[in-house]
C-alpha cells in the first residue's frame, strides 16, 4: 500500500477514533434547529411570546381562522418564512460545501470557488439595473435572472473544464475560477452604472447576502431541491468516501470517477444557482460548516452530509437572528456576519494544514 494512502487511512481512523455518534448529534442538531427557528420568530423589533408563536403556528397548520391583529401577519407572514428560508439556504450550503471538497478533493474549497455564485451575481444585478428584476424585457424577476445566470455559468464552466476530455478537479477549479473572476469584472461595471443610491444600495445588498426578501412563494424551490439534493448525495456517499482516496483508488473499488465526478458538479451548481438566487451571495458558510463537522463526527459522507444539511440550518437561523437585531437602524447583510465568523475560521484551518505539512 502506499505510504500517502496508508498515512490518509491512518489519519482517518484517528478521526474516527474521536468523533461522536452521529445519531445523537444529529437529535442535539435538530433540537437546536427547533429553537433557532422558534428564537427566529419570537425576536424582533415587536417581540413575541414563544407560545404565541407556536399558537399562531398550529392554527395556520390545522386550518383554523387566524386570530384578527397584527400578531399572525408578524409571525406567519413575515417571519416563518424567512426563519425556514435561513434553514433551507444554510443546510443547503452544508450539503454543497461538503461535496465540492470531496468533488475538487480539496477541503478549503467552496461552492463558489467553481464561479455559480459569481453567474447568479451578475444574473441579479443586471436585473437590477437594467430593470428585469421589476418585469422587463426577459420577464425574469430577480431570483429568476440570478438562477438564469447560474445556470449559463455552469454552461460555460462545464465546457471550458471538459475541452480536451476528462474532468479532473484542477482544470474544474482553474475553470470556476477564471470564470468567475471574469464575470465578476463584468458585474462590478454593472455596480458603476447603477442609476440611484437606492439601485446601488440594492446591489451591494445582495452582493452580501440577504434573506429580507423571504415569503412564501419563494420557499417553494429550496424546499424541493435541498431536500432532494440531500438524498440524491446520501445515496452516494460511498462514491464520496472513494473520491477522498484519488481516482486510481476510487476506480479500483468500483466507481465510475468521471461519471460521479460530472453529477457531482452538475448537482451542487445547480443547488448553488438555487440558494443563491434566493438569498444572494452569502460566503464560508459553506466551508466552515464540513470542517466542523468533520470534527464531530468524522469524515465519513454517511454521517457528514446529514449533520453537514442540520449544523448549517442552525448556523444561518442564528445569524439571521443577529442579522436582524444586532443594529436598531438597519439591517445587516448576513455576508458581513459569516464572513466575520469564516475569515478567522479559513486562517484556523490553514494553520491546521500548514502545522500538520499536508
Amino acid at each position: 500500500m502506499p505510504a500517502t494512502l496508508l498515512s490518509r487511512r491512518t489519519g482517518d481512523a484517528a478521526a474516527r477514533a474521536r468523533s461522536l455518534p452521529a445519531g445523537p448529534v444529529a437529535v442535539a442538531l435538530a433540537v437546536a434547529l427547533t429553537a433557532a427557528l422558534t428564537a427566529a420568530v419570537a425576536w424582533g423589533s415587536t417581540s413575541v411570546p414563544p407560545g404565541e408563536v407556536w399558537s399562531v403556528v398550529w392554527r395556520r397548520l390545522s386550518g383554523e381562522a387566524p386570530r384578527p391583529g397584527t400578531v399572525d401577519l408578524i409571525v406567519w407572514q413575515l417571519r416563518v418564512p424567512r426563519a425556514l428560508l435561513a434553514a433551507l439556504v444554510g443546510a443547503g450550503l452544508g450539503l454543497v460545501g461538503t461535496a465540492v471538497q470531496a468533488l475538487v478533493r480539496n477541503p478549503l474549497a467552496d461552492p463558489y470557488l467553481l464561479g455559480i455564485s459569481n453567474g447568479a451575481s451578475l444574473g441579479a444585478v443586471a436585473a437590477i439595473v437594467l430593470g428585469a428584476g421589476a418585469g422587463g424585457a426577459l420577464g425574469l424577476g430577480l431570483s429568476g435572472a440570478a438562477f438564469a445566470g447560474a445556470l449559463a455559468t455552469f454552461a460555460l464552466v462545464w465546457a471550458v473544464a471538459r475541452r480536451g476530455g476528462g474532468f479532473a478537479p484542477l482544470r474544474l477549479v482553474l475553470a470556476g475560477v477564471a470564470v468567475g473572476q471574469f464575470l465578476s469584472g463584468f458585474t462590478s461595471y454593472l455596480v458603476l452604472q447603477a442609476g440611484d443610491e437606492q439601485q446601488t444600495h440594492s446591489v451591494l445588498f445582495w452582493l452580501m447576502g440577504s434573506l429580507g426578501g423571504a415569503n412564501w412563494d419563494l420557499l417553494a424551490v429550496p424546499a424541493v431541491a435541498v431536500p432532494v439534493a440531500l438524498l440524491w448525495l446520501q445515496a452516494r456517499a460511498r462514491g464520496l468516501n472513494a473520491l477522498l482516496l484519488g481516482d486510481e483508488t476510487a476506480a479500483g473499488l468500483g466507481i465510475d470517477v468521471t461519471r460521479l465526478r460530472r453529477e457531482l458538479f452538475t448537482v451542487t451548481s445547480v443547488l448553488t444557482g438555487v440558494l443563491v438566487a434566493v438569498s444572494g451571495a452569502i460566503a464560508f458558510v459553506a466551508l466552515m460548516v464540513p470542517h466542523v463537522c468533520r470534527l464531530v463526527v468524522g469524515g465519513d459522507h454517511r454521517r457528514l452530509l446529514p449533520v453537514s444539511a442540520l449544523f448549517g440550518a442552525v448556523l444561518l437561523v442564528v445569524v439571521d437572528i443577529v442579522c436582524r437585531t444586532a443594529m436598531d437602524t438597519q439591517e445587516l447583510p448576513v455576508g458581513v456576519v459569516t464572513s466575520l465568523l469564516g475569515a478567522p475560521a479559513l486562517l484556523y484551518l490553514l494553520d491546521r494544514r500548514l502545522g500538520s505539512g499536508s
